[in-house]
């Protein structure tokens, strides 16, 4: 799974990668560590507005539901499932990037888990890159205020994700830059991206 991410580059440097424009780039903040369960903000660029990088809070909510406590269960979705999950499949269509330099995974290095090695996955190069993901609005039924939320899909680990992450096996779907736009337009991921792991 995915819970813990990082974006540590400038809006112009994300401006300058993915070739387009930043709306509301003055509330966005650069962190190192991104934890999923505090429902960070994230640069998202949407099928809606391909054009425009967005910030989204992390940990999807459904239109539907009446308060926002459903997202601590919708960090993540199971690429395999989302047409069938209650809280996704209204949102399958939504089709977003979520833009990240890294992302952090835990290695048990028992069979419980109790003693466990950090890793940082990032690109060679260092560079930003995009995870796959879907986006929705919810609106908060108190305030009137609209929030759009995002999910980082996940599938089944590569080499490199099953050795890191051998628990569970599962790793982000990550989207090389040729199928940035495809992926947005309703095309399915097929070029392999190649991380490079760092423990920390």
């Amino acid at each position: 799974m995915c819970f813990h991410a990082k974006q540590s580059k400038t809006a112009a440097q994300l401006k300058n990668r993915f070739k387009v424009r930043f709306d509301k780039e003055i509330e966005y903040e650069p962190s190192e560590v991104l934890n999923g369960f505090t429902y960070p903000k994230l640069p998202v660029i949407t099928n809606k507005d391909a054009s425009n990088i967005q910030l989204f809070n992390w940990g999807l909510i459904p239109s539907w539901v009446k308060d926002n406590t459903i997202r601590k269960n919708t960090l993540n979705a199971r690429m395999e499932t989302i047409a069938e999950k209650p809280s996704f499949r209204n949102s399958v269509r939504n089709r977003c990037l979520i833009l990240v330099d890294g992302f952090y995974e835990w290695q048990w290095l028992d069979d419980k888990g109790k003693q466990k090695q950090k890793y940082e996955l990032s690109l060679p190069n260092k560079e930003a890159f995009a995870l796959a993901g879907l986006w929705n609005e919810w609106v908060d039924k108190e305030t009137g205020e609209v929030i759009p939320t995002f999910t980082i899909l996940t599938t089944e680990a590569d080499e490199l994700m099953a050795r890191i992450h051998n628990s569970k096996k599962r790793m982000p779907v990550i989207v090389s830059d040729q199928e940035e736009m495809l992926w947005l337009q309703g095309s399915d991921i097929s070029k392999p991206v190649h991380l490079s792991e760092r423990m920390v």
